[in-house]
């Protein structure tokens, strides 16, 4: 009912005044934010271009992620990355795998199994991810070079002493082995893309890299838990490797094993709890197996560029 009152009723029209005031208010600003979004994203479309540096340095990344990606698929699958549709053609010196005879790792954990599988998968789409977005920027992608996942382990499991010299290291034998192997690149792979972050130009590109930072420290962080809870000369294996990364890039001192101080060292941090950097270089030394060599090791002919 109407109230007869000649306040109330001012007052309650006002009110209603005010509503329609705001409820036409917020459908304008949410129509004007919609305008704006759609704008910025048709704005925003594919990435066209990027700057010669930062595609040099996903080119570098590339090589780095064929080596993974061939490792883990061999090791889940027995057979390469092409086998699984990837593309590896491109600039430079295109190369093959050199492997064993029937790699795939006769797994006794399940749970090991898995996470492998899984790692393969990422690995995979960061050589796929990397080549897209080199190719769409109008930067022809680095083919894969040559890669030796037999012969460079071996060479550095003699140089780190854990096999005699003459003497040959199976990375696919069994879970521990594989896990030793997978210890060497994870490891890298998360110092790498640390060091390289601060050199990137664009943006989206600098987003990416931190993006694939973050899942190779998850890769590294369950290799490293696991090479911890198998003990003994699991971890002992571990901290050769570690001090043989150390030896190559430069002696700083700063790989870590997974034990530190007598307890589990899953993330080898410094004092603010950040992973360390390396260089291009200080990566090359390790890939190479020799220090300021062009060549040699896990990529016999170098990488291409």
């Amino acid at each position: 009912m109407k109230s007869s009152n000649p306040i109330i009723t001012s007052v309650n029209a006002a009110k209603s005044s005010r509503r329609q005031a705001l409820k036409g208010l917020s459908l304008g600003t949410l129509g004007l934010a919609a305008i704006n979004l759609a704008t910025r994203k048709a704005n925003a479309g594919p990435l066209r271009t990027i700057p010669e540096s930062d595609a040099q340095i996903l080119a570098f990344a590339l090589n780095l992620e064929y080596l993974e990606a061939e490792y883990y698929t061999y090791a889940t699958t027995g057979s390469g990355i092409e086998d699984q549709g990837l593309e590896v053609g491109g600039t430079g010196n295109p190369g093959s795998v050199i492997i064993k005879e029937n790699p795939q790792v006769p797994f006794g954990s399940p749970a090991i199994q898995q996470y492998a599988l899984e790692i393969a998968a990422d690995e995979r789409a960061h050589v796929n991810f990397i080549r897209k977005v080199l190719a769409g920027t109008q930067h022809q992608p680095p083919a894969r070079p040559m890669i030796d996942l037999m012969n460079s382990f071996s060479i550095a499991a003699q140089a780190a002493g854990i096999v005699g010299a003459g003497e040959t290291f199976d990375p696919f034998a069994n879970d521990f082995t594989f896990l030793l192997g997978a210890f060497i690149f994870e490891d890298l792979g998360v110092t790498a893309y640390r060091g390289a972050v601060p050199f990137f130009v664009n943006k989206t590109i600098l987003s990416s890299a931190a993006g694939i930072l973050g899942t190779e420290a998850y890769h590294a962080g369950n290799i490293r838990a696991k090479l911890y809870e198998f003990g003994g000369g699991a971890v002992d294996a571990a901290q050769r490797i570690s001090d043989l990364r150390d030896a190559l890039d430069g002696g700083f001192n700063l790989d870590e094993g997974v034990v530190k101080d007598g307890a589990a060292n899953i993330v080898p941090a410094d004092q603010n709890g950040m992973v360390f950097a390396r260089s291009m270089r200080q990566v090359l030394n390790i890939v190479y197996e020799g220090v300021d060599t062009m060549q040699g090791g896990f990529f016999p002919n170098g990488i291409n560029g």
